[in-house]
């Protein structure tokens, strides 16, 4: 392997690109690039960097599976058994608003969003968790049209079960707000409408430690460089505890599959199963299918990219067993990307001190929420 040279900033290199930067954001994912963009919005004169230590932004904004989503019913419930009713139904109003921000920014033509519904998955083994969710319909419709106007947002639909030809699926509930966008897309279109403001991104830069000194915020990367910066927003979600590590938040390592194209695919649209743990939803004529985590909870807990052989035969077993029973399909690929988790859903958006701030723990709900917690973020900072 090369030598690593951990060279020191020179003259040129610290005036042109590192010098009186007003506003760092480290990591360049949705809600890194919504926070600069917010803040440019703003402050048009403040000098604004991202700071991005892939050549992408690849813990979870380039690798989730674009499901433009607020939440399956049984999510939902589970979601009441550990928070109150005020603060589930917030977390729904935050990634509707979200999903607005997103859409309004970009254009759903930009990011390719379709509102194709989203569908939850029952075997008959599941027959208890399925009436339960049958017995709140009427409630959550109510609850939830009061936010988004939709009315009749969750609906059974059985009847559509031959017609997708699933296997062992006896009960099928839609949510007929729920869209898809194409996450490369929307990724691409975000980079470029913050460079067009005049954000600098500077990838392969990792930040190794934050200091929060008398005259600003040292940062120390990985390079061997120190860099100091007026204020920090600290956007790196999965990774946060890589630079904080006081933040309660866990990383959870979500594993996916993209088969090649399917001739005749009858899906379309987003399809939750087991509490939302396995996912699956069309694109390009192909299949989507990630998740499982729920299997290797603990192992699962890692900031780590990679898969494992439990969790890939968990998702080829559903893909050929339940979601294409009858077809031959072979898979394309396999990627992980990292979530930010924690025993509490709300995200994380507060100042650690005076000068760093902090948006993250979005709970595997990235492309619906991202875009408000990265507001939130630039606002936070914008007022210390």
């Amino acid at each position: 392997m090369p030598k690593q040279i951990n060279a020191a900033l020179n003259y040129w290199e610290r005036e042109s690109f590192f010098d009186s930067i007003d506003i760092a954001i480290i990591g360049s994912g949705i809600v890194g690039l919504n926070a600069a963009i917010t803040i440019k919005e703003q402050r048009p004169n403040a000098n604004v960097v991202v700071f991005e230590r892939g050549v992408l932004p690849i813990g979870a904004s380039t690798r989730n599976a674009g499901f433009a989503c607020f939440g399956s019913l049984t999510e939902l419930l589970d979601d009441l058994e550990h928070h109150s009713e005020d603060e589930v139904l917030s977390l729904v109003a935050k990634r509707w608003a979200g999903l607005h921000r997103l859409r309004t920014r970009l254009g759903d033509t930009a990011i390719r969003y379709k509102e194709y519904g989203g569908f939850e998955l029952f075997r008959a083994s599941e027959e208890k968790a399925f009436q339960q969710c049958a017995d709140h319909i009427s409630y959550f419709n109510k609850k939830i049209e009061a936010i988004i106007g939709h009315d009749e947002v969750y609906k059974i639909v059985d009847e559509k079960i031959p017609s997708l030809g699933f296997d062992t699926i006896v009960h099928l509930i839609a949510n007929q707000a729920e869209g898809q966008i194409h996450t490369g897309e929307m990724m691409a279109n975000l980079l470029a409408l913050a460079r067009s403001k005049g954000i600098h991104i500077l990838n392969g830069l990792a930040v190794d430690q934050l200091e929060d000194a008398a005259n600003g915020v040292y940062l120390q990367m990985q390079n061997g460089w120190s860099i100091r910066v007026a204020k920090v927003l600290v956007a790196t979600n999965g990774f946060v505890k890589r630079l904080l590590k006081t933040i309660p938040t866990v990383p959870a390592r979500n594993q996916v599959l993209i088969t090649k194209p399917i001739a005749n695919l009858k899906l379309q649209g987003c399809y939750h199963y087991d509490k939302g743990y396995f996912y699956f939803r069309n694109i390009d004529h192909r299949i989507l299918l990630g998740g499982g985590r729920n299997l290797a909870k603990v192992e699962e807990e890692i900031d780590e990219f990679g898969t494992t052989d439990k969790i890939q035969k968990a998702l080829i077993d559903l893909l050929q067993t339940v979601i294409l029973p009858h077809q031959k399909v072979e898979v394309d690929c396999w990627w992980s990307g990292i979530l930010g988790v924690g025993n509490q859903k709300k995200p994380i958006v507060e100042m650690v001190s005076e000068n760093v701030g902090i948006s993250v723990r979005l709970g595997g709900m990235g492309v619906a929420i991202g875009s408000l917690i990265g507001e939130e973020g630039a606002n936070l900072i914008l007022k210390s």
